[in-house]
């Protein structure tokens, strides 16, 4: 995650969110997200299965199944519950690659989000390039790194930032769920402290590929609600896509706001 952990007042928090994933116009939609709840506690996940390996739809909802699975058998706020939860889901796409020949080369992104309603706190972890964004104030406040070939390239200052989103090699990873490598998974530890009017957001390649962060910003300026936000992103990634002329990628997302927690 760019940016440090922001730390201040912890006040209870209420959130409100939304979510779409879509196929595009693939022939399959090899993303997966769910969020479960408990207590105080709320969990996101979204996974998005390798693109040109076989099982990677298997992988996503793999991730996303037991990663909720165990949060809902250890609900516990801190880095070290939500590294066991990804731990647990990467322990799962190991034994299943072993098990199944035909996909043994199955892998796919993740990207968890950990709020504490009662605290305000929240952490997130990723492996690949899906994301987790933070807006405070309406503005970007912090995006996780993508680990991408062309992220190492950029790190290096052999490629401009803004070649990101259009550079040949920008869907090589060289870390994902089932093939993590010596990659550790980012952990944003310590956690955020969350204030009422912030706004999180976890997508998809296939969403923040089409989406600027200026977009990001605007649509969310001129939302009432994480419903309009998301829909108003989605239509702004349809047109660039169409201007660009691609086959839209499958997308997926949660759109996530803070509020004061009422009595």
């Amino acid at each position: 995650m760019n940016g440090p952990g922001i730390m201040g007042e912890r006040a209870p928090l209420d959130l409100t969110w939304t979510r779409i994933s879509e196929t595009g116009e693939r022939e399959a939609n090899q993303d997966a997200l769910g969020e479960a709840q408990d207590g105080s506690l709320a969990c996101f996940v979204l996974a998005d299965g390798a693109g040109g390996h076989a099982g990677g739809e298997v992988a996503a909802n793999l991730v996303v199944d037991t990663l909720l699975a165990a949060f809902a058998a250890q609900p516990a706020a801190g880095a070290g519950p939500l590294h066991g939860y990804v731990r647990a889901a990467a322990e799962a796409v190991a034994a299943a690659r072993l098990a199944k020949t035909q996909q043994r080369d199955m892998s796919a992104t993740v990207a968890a989000l950990l709020i504490d309603r009662a605290s305000g706190q929240a952490l997130w972890a990723h492996l690949g390039d899906s994301r987790v964004y933070l807006f405070r104030r309406g503005r970007v406040h912090a995006v996780t790194k993508d680990h991408s070939v062309t992220q190492q390239f950029i790190d290096a200052g052999l490629a401009k930032a803004d070649q990101l989103r259009v550079h040949p090699q920008r869907n090589m990873l060289f870390a994902a769920i089932g093939a993590e490598g010596d990659t550790a998974l980012a952990v944003s530890d310590p956690g955020t402290v969350l204030t009422p009017g912030d706004a999180l957001l976890l997508c998809s390649d296939g969403l923040w590929e089409w989406v600027l962060e200026a977009e990001m910003e605007d649509a969310l300026a001129a939302s009432a609600d994480c419903a309009q936000w998301l829909e108003a992103m989605c239509r702004q990634a349809e047109v660039n896509n169409r201007r660009a002329g691609k086959a839209r990628d499958n997308f997926s997302a949660y759109a996530i706001r803070t509020w004061e927690a009422q009595p």
